[in-house]
């Protein structure tokens, strides 16, 4: 593969792009030619090592062990070196004719949705840039494909000695290539979580969905590295001959006794972070679950009782109000009685009046 140097210019500098590999991503029968770009940079501060009585570099020498002699960089090659221990000597030609389709190409073998890519699989990242003029019409018509679909391209490719396995998405304007491990290259996480049965409350629950909505989002662009920036002032001290800064007082870290009273307080240190008054901590709904229900305790036997005492009393008046009923019945019916013994008495004397 050619490299070349191409420069980006962007309103604030003129950067050097360095592709790192050239070819053809294959899309059906279409075929754009691209190149590749490292997508990301590293400012990790480096170290060499020195002698420390003298302050000398250290370095490393290649040594051939059968000749006991250094040896130059054009003298190396590569070597395969199998059970028995017997080296293979493999050379570049031999690499170059290798039965891969994907030698000098990109090739895409599906179409999937986003979320089919586990983050555990994600590698290195690169852009795709368009391969001059000619490219710029199939690299436009991909691009827009993925953004229309909302899916990501599952591809295939050849790089450094090997074969690997990629995912092409659509950033701002460019396609982005992101290496992918095989999926047999991702651990599973077995026996990686708490062996002791553990019971979350609810309440529990809701302080950590209290904690997490007070911390709430943070936009991506404001973090940075302040190991590196602590890092260079100490190199900064070294070098014009002063001390370095004083490390601030480590944060106490052990074993939490009360995780409720450790969510609490970081509720409001989040809140008084933020501005905002630490005041009462804010609970979120209660969740619809089994823990819910009334506890078989105490406040069982509790209810049990109230229920009889109210049975009780309803039992009672009850009764009281059928008594009352009865009487009045009773009553009725007495009278009743009499009207009628009137009236039938009544009946008779008249009878005996009009006989006479």
């Amino acid at each position: 593969m050619q490299r070349g140097i191409e420069r980006h210019k962007t309103p604030e500098r003129v950067l050097l792009v360095r592709s790192i590999w050239n070819g053809a991503i294959s899309f059906g029968l279409v075929s754009i030619p691209i190149k590749l770009v490292n997508a990301t940079e590293s400012h990790s501060i480096s170290f060499r090592q020195i002698h420390t009585e003298d302050g000398g570099r250290v370095r490393y020498r290649k040594v051939c062990e059968l000749e006991d002699r250094e040896i130059s960089q054009a003298e190396i090659g590569k070597g395969y070196e199998d059970a028995d221990g017997t080296i293979i000597p493999i050379t570049d030609e031999d690499l170059a004719h290798l039965p891969l389709p994907t030698a000098k190409t990109i090739e895409i073998v599906a179409f999937v949705p986003a979320d089919r890519i586990d983050p555990l699989q994600m590698d290195a990242s690169y852009y795709l840039q368009a391969g001059g003029a000619p490219a710029a019409k199939p690299y436009t018509l991909l691009r827009e494909a993925l953004k229309r679909s909302n899916k990501v391209a599952i591809a295939k490719y050849a790089l450094r000695g090997r074969e690997r396995l990629g995912m092409l998405r659509v950033v701002e304007d460019a396609i982005a290539l992101h290496g992918l491990l095989w999926p047999d290259e991702v651990r599973a996480p077995e026996g990686l979580a708490p062996d002791t049965k553990v019971t979350v409350s609810d309440k529990e629950l809701d302080l950590a969905d209290a904690l997490m909505d007070t911390l709430g989002e943070i936009d991506l662009d404001e973090l940075h590295d302040e190991y590196r920036e602590a890092l260079e002032e100490v190199v900064a001290a070294k070098a014009a001959g002063e001390a370095p800064p004083e490390s601030p007082e480590p944060a106490r870290s052990g074993k939490v006794l009360d995780l409720m009273a450790a969510l609490e307080k970081s509720v409001r240190e989040a809140k008084e972070s933020r501005g905002e008054e630490p005041g009462e901590v804010r609970q979120l709904p209660q969740r619809k679950s089994a823990r819910s229900a009334p506890k078989e305790t105490g406040g069982k036997k509790s209810t049990a009782r109230t229920t009889k005492s109210t049975t009780t009393k309803k039992a009672a008046a009850a009764k009281k109000t059928t008594a009352k009923s009865s009487q009045g019945t009773k009553k009725t019916a007495a009278a009743k009685k009499a009207s009628t013994a009137k009236k039938t008495a009544a009946k008779k004397t008249t009878a005996r009046k009009r006989t006479a």
